[in-house]
């Protein structure tokens, strides 16, 4: 069993407000961490809502969860039912007058869409929204042989821990394919799983590059609009990060489109049917599939509120990744895949451009090492915990 890190705030939370929302894709591991933490707590009830028989316990919800008004009651895949938020609202207002005001339920989402919009109507100061993503580094075992799995197979855990690359891989696809057939048609318009399945592949084979949407529809043979609203579902699905660009008025002509990527690295490499760590090691790709797997990791562990972003100009002053960390100000960190990478000299023009607080090169190697005065070159495990760090 991997210990999860969002295991101890999830049930930190539930001791302090009424509703918990795990947001995760699918596959992550939600359900497996809410059955857990259900058999810690006794009597509690767990509804899987995609189950024809549980969503149908739930038409009168008042009157059936009114049975379990001391029990901890978890729902699973809350989007089959959007219109519980109502009555959610209403049960959570009577247990406070009860003296039941914590711990009532425990919701599992596998996007943003529904979820958000509904609760965010409903539920406000009555839910702590709590995001989990796929393994990441501090979660496994330190060490190369961990990290190159990590990278190669993702961190949906039926891919990572698979027993081989073949078996990881099928894995990958298959999830692929459940989403663009079943899962999607469940979020949004009716999107044709082909041209989905394309513009997913274009995407990844430019992972880290900026958005251009005209260019991507003339390719798929749709309207930029369009190809803009794929986007918008693949991000609300939690399959795809738009990176913004960081704005500060400093007098230089900077980037406007947001950065796009791929974000688990495993799906990445199986949209473009790379499979083994050999195969991936010579495709163009190799690069750009690094940076978004470091720019993943780190965000999944810096603290809670940190704003991510990059920053670029005409001129060519470049960082790959800038956090925004609450209370320790602004970190530049330029992202190498090789053992002892040094910055470019677009990172240093554009750290005299920003002064940020922090400034890193995160590398392949283990361990940190000062590249001059300001700049250190550091791991991705030990600059992810000292993210983590600052969380506690």
């Amino acid at each position: 069993m991997i210990i999860r890190s969002v295991a101890i705030p999830i049930e930190v939370a539930l001791k302090r407000q009424a509703a918990v929302a795990i947001i995760g894709p699918r596959q992550v591991g939600k359900t497996t961490i809410a059955r857990k933490i259900a058999d810690s707590h006794p009597g509690a009830l767990y509804l899987d809502l995609e189950a024809r028989e549980d969503r149908e316990k739930l038409v009168e919800p008042v009157i059936f969860l009114r049975q379990y008004e001391n029990s901890l009651v978890v729902l699973d895949e809350i989007h089959r039912v959007p219109d519980l938020f109502n009555s959610l609202r209403g049960i959570i207002d009577q247990g406070r007058r009860t003296g039941h005001a914590t711990g009532r339920f425990l919701i599992l989402g596998s996007a943003s869409i529904d979820l958000l919009r509904q609760s965010g109507e409903s539920l406000a100061g009555r839910i702590t929204y709590i995001d989990m993503g796929p393994f990441y580094t501090l979660e496994l075992p330190v060490g190369e042989p961990a990290l190159l799995q990590l990278w190669l197979h993702g961190g949906f855990p039926g891919s990572y821990l698979a027993e081989d690359d073949a078996v990881s891989l099928r894995w990958r696809t298959d999830f692929i394919r459940t989403y663009l057939e079943r899962d999607v048609p469940q979020f949004g318009p009716r999107v044709p799983a082909g041209v989905l399945e394309r513009l997913w592949t274009m995407l990844a084979n430019g992972q880290g590059t900026l958005l251009n949407a005209s260019r991507l529809a003339a390719g798929l043979q749709v309207s930029a609009p369009t190809v803009q609203r794929y986007i918008d579902l693949l991000a609300d699905l939690l399959l795809v990060r738009r990176l913004l660009p960081f704005h500060r008025n400093i007098g230089k002509r900077l980037v406007k489109s947001p950065k796009v990527y791929v974000r688990d690295c495993g799906l990445v490499h199986a949209l473009l049917g790379i499979r083994t760590y050999n195969d991936l090691a010579g495709h163009p790709v190799v690069g750009t599939s690094w940076e978004g797997f470091v720019l993943e990791n780190l965000i999944q562990a810096a603290p809670e509120r940190t704003v991510a972003s990059f920053y670029r100009t005409a001129a060519g002053a470049e960082i790959d990744l800038l956090l925004e960390i609450p209370g320790h100000g602004l970190w530049a960190i330029e992202i190498k895949r090789s053992l002892a990478g040094r910055p470019e000299k677009g990172f240093y023009i554009a750290c005299q451009d920003l002064k940020p607080d922090r400034r890193f090169v995160v590398n392949a190697g283990n361990g940190h090492y000062p590249i001059d005065a300001e700049i250190t070159a550091i791991g991705l495990h030990e600059l992810a915990a000292m993210l983590a760090a600052l969380a506690i």
